[in-house]
C-alpha cells in the first residue's frame, strides 16, 4: 500500500528534463549527439498497487487493508484478475465495515505498465560559519532507481451508491445479523411481530428553537409548541443496490439536444400545453396492423411512411399497385415471385414499398397477407379466395442460422432449382404434384390441384357472414379443404403422390355423425393467433372447461 508508483506525468517531465540537459550539453560537445541514451534494465521484481480512494498515512494502512476486506481479500483479487475469472477480481470497499446494510463501492483490476521508482535526495551539510538559509548554490543530489513493475492495479472509479440505515433494533434487521454470523439462537428467536399499525412516529424536532413564550404572540406561541416532527416507521430494508448508474456522466445540467418543445392545445378545453417530442425517436415503416374485430380498415398508409414515397423506386412502386390492383391480397411469398431478386432485394432494404400500398391483419383467416389498402375482405365474399391456410411441420428444425449459412443454403437452393428444372417463382403455387419447401403456407386461390379446387370453388360451402376462424366457408368445407391438403403435401414431402381414392377415403365421415375423423394433434391453446387455426373462441373454450370439469366430478362423485 505505501509504495510509490510513478505516473505517467513524472515520467514525462524526467523525460523532458533530461532531454533538456542532453540538448544543453551537446550545445558545447557536438560529438555527443551521436551517443545513443544509456539503456537501464528493468528488474523483475513485481509489485501490485491500489488507488484508494482515501486519505491513507502509514498509520491509517491497516484501517484501509481492513475497508478492503483484508489481505486475503486484496490478495484473492489480484490472483484472480484474468480472463476467466474476471468476476471474482472485483474488489469492494466497505466505508463502514460489518454493516450488512452499507453498500460497497466496487474496484475492478485493471493491467498496466507502471514502473516503481525509488528516489533519494542527498543534501549538502552547512560550511562552519555559514548562516542559516544561505545557500551554496548547489540544490541537492539525486539519485532515482527502479525497484520493479506494476502490472495490475486496482482502480475505484465507479460512483458510491445511496446508502439507508434502518432500525438495527427491528427482528428482521437482527434475522439478518444473525444469519450472517450464522448465529443459530438469533435465528431461532426470531418471530413475526405483531402489527402495530404504528407508520408515522412522532418525536421532538433537534432543529427546533426554543423561544420565550412572552416574546411571541399567541398564534405564534401555538406554532412554537409544535417542536415534534413526524417519522416514517415503515420497516424498510435496503435493495442490494438503488443505483445501476455507476459511472458519472458530465451532461452539466444540460436539456436533451433531441428534445423540442412544442404546444399542444387540448381538444376538450381548449387549453395550451408544453410537450417535450424526441426528434430522434425511430419512426417504424412497417405496414399498418389492424385486429379481425377492428371494424374499418386503413385507406392510406401511416404518416411516417408517406414521408418517404418521395425516395421510393417509381418502378417498383408502380408495379406494386398494378399487383395489388389485379388481385386484392398476396402473402409475402406470392408478391416476392413476382419480381426479380435484386427488385426483392430493394423491397426488403426499403422496408417502405410494401407499407405503401397494403396493410396486414393481425389474426383471423387472412393473418401474414398483404392486403390492398381500402380493401376489406371482411365484407367481400370473393375474399374467400385469398385466405391462407398454414400447416406446421414438426419435423421441421425451427432455427436462426447465421448470416454466412443462410447465404449458402441460398446458393444450393439456387443451384438445385436450376439443374432441376422447377421454376423457383412458383413455390407459392401447390398443384399436388411438386413440393418446393417443407412448411405448408398457401392462400386458396394458388392451389391448382383439380380435387381442392373443386372443393375451393364450391358455392354451397359458403356462409352468409364472415367468421374468424373459418372466413367465408363453414366450418365443415374448411375443415374437408384443409384435411385434404394436409395428406397431399405430407405425403409430397415422403415422395409419394396421393391419390383422388386415398383423399375421398379421408372424407368419409364417423358413423353416426358428420364429422371427419379426427387424426391426433396437438391441443390448441385459446390465442386471438389461433382462431383461424381451429382454436375455440374465449367463451367457447371456458365453456368446454366447465362441462369436462363437471363431467369428471359426475364420474368421480356418483350419485347415491
Amino acid at each position: 500500500m505505501d509504495q510509490h508508483e510513478a505516473g505517467p506525468s513524472q515520467l514525462l517531465q524526467e523525460t523532458a528534463s533530461t532531454a533538456g540537459a542532453t540538448e544543453s550539453s551537446s550545445a558545447h560537445n557536438p560529438a555527443s549527439q551521436d551517443t545513443p541514451a544509456p539503456e537501464r534494465p528493468l528488474p523483475n521484481t513485481h509489485f501490485y498497487s491500489v488507488e484508494y480512494p482515501g486519505y491513507v498515512r502509514p498509520t491509517s494502512v491497516p484501517l484501509a487493508i481492513e475497508r478492503l476486506g483484508g489481505q486475503h481479500a486484496i490478495d484473492s483479487a489480484f490472483r484472480r484478475a484474468s480472463g476467466r475469472d474476471k468476476v471474482e477480481s472485483l474488489l469492494e470497499l466497505r466505508l463502514r465495515p460489518g454493516n450488512p446494510y452499507a453498500h460497497p463501492i466496487p474496484g475492478e483490476i485493471v493491467p498496466t505498465s507502471n514502473i516503481v521508482l525509488k528516489v533519494v535526495k542527498r543534501k549538502r551539510r552547512r560550511r562552519d560559519g555559514q548562516e542559516e538559509g544561505a545557500q551554496d548554490g548547489a540544490v541537492g543530489e539525486y539519485t532515482v532507481e527502479a525497484v520493479g513493475t506494476v502490472p495490475k492495479t486496482a482502480r475505484f472509479r465507479s460512483m458510491a451508491d445511496f446508502q439507508y440505515q434502518p432500525d438495527m433494533s427491528d427482528p428482521v434487521a437482527q434475522l439478518r445479523t444473525a444469519m450472517d454470523t450464522m448465529d443459530v439462537d438469533g435465528i431461532l428467536k426470531y418471530h413475526i411481530p405483531p402489527e402495530m399499525e404504528d407508520y408515522t412516529i412522532t418525536e421532538a424536532d433537534p432543529s427546533a428553537m426554543e423561544i420565550d413564550p412572552q416574546l411571541l404572540g399567541e398564534g405564534e406561541v401555538a406554532m412554537s409548541s409544535a417542536s415534534t416532527k413526524a417519522r416514517s416507521n415503515l420497516r424498510l430494508f435496503t435493495p442490494p443496490l438503488f443505483s445501476r448508474q455507476g459511472v458519472p456522466q458530465n451532461y452539466n445540467y444540460k436539456a436533451n439536444p433531441a428534445s423540442v418543445e412544442t404546444i399542444v392545445v387540448d381538444e376538450e378545453t381548449g387549453e395550451e400545453k408544453k410537450r417535450l417530442i424526441n426528434r430522434m425517436r425511430w419512426k417504424g415503416f412497417g405496414p399498418i396492423a389492424i385486429s379481425y374485430a377492428d371494424k374499418g380498415v386503413p385507406d392510406k398508409p401511416s404518416a411516417a411512411v408517406e414521408e418517404q414515397r418521395n425516395q421510393a423506386d417509381k418502378k417498383i412502386l408502380q408495379r406494386l399497385e398494378e399487383l395489388f390492383a389485379e388481385r386484392p391480397i398476396w402473402t409475402r411469398a406470392a408478391i416476392f415471385n413476382q419480381f426479380t431478386p435484386l427488385e426483392v432485394r430493394d423491397i426488403i432494404n426499403s422496408k417502405y414499398l410494401l407499407p405503401l400500398v397494403s396493410y396486414v391483419f393481425e389474426d383471423g383467416p387472412w393473418r401474414d397477407t398483404y392486403v390492398r389498402l381500402g380493401y376489406d375482405p371482411r365484407q367481400d365474399p370473393e375474399a374467400r379466395f385469398y385466405q391462407r391456410l398454414y400447416f406446421r411441420n414438426i419435423n421441421h428444425p425451427i432455427s436462426r442460422p447465421s448470416v454466412v449459412s443462410r447465404r449458402q443454403e441460398q446458393r444450393n437452393e439456387s443451384a438445385q432449382a436450376r439443374f432441376s428444372g422447377v421454376d423457383d417463382r412458383r413455390s407459392h403455387i401447390f398443384d399436388g404434384v411438386t413440393v418446393t419447401s417443407e412448411t405448408a403456407a398457401f392462400q386458396l386461390c394458388d392451389i391448382t390441384d383439380p380435387m381442392l379446387k373443386e372443393m375451393i370453388e364450391d358455392e354451397d360451402a359458403l356462409r352468409e357472414t364472415c367468421s374468424e376462424r373459418d372466413g367465408w366457408y363453414t366450418t365443415h368445407a374448411l375443415e374437408r379443404i384443409k384435411a385434404v391438403l394436409r395428406h397431399k403435401f405430407f405425403s409430397l414431402l415422403l415422395g409419394h403422390v396421393a391419390t383422388r381414392e386415398e383423399c375421398e377415403r379421408l372424407l368419409v365421415p364417423d358413423e353416426g355423425t358428420d364429422k371427419l375423423p379426427q387424426r391426433h394433434r396437438h391441443r390448441l391453446k385459446f390465442g386471438k393467433h389461433n382462431m383461424a387455426k381451429g382454436a375455440l373462441p374465449p367463451e367457447d373454450a371456458a365453456a368446454h372447461r366447465l362441462m369436462t370439469t363437471l363431467e369428471q366430478q359426475r364420474k368421480t362423485f356418483p350419485s347415491r
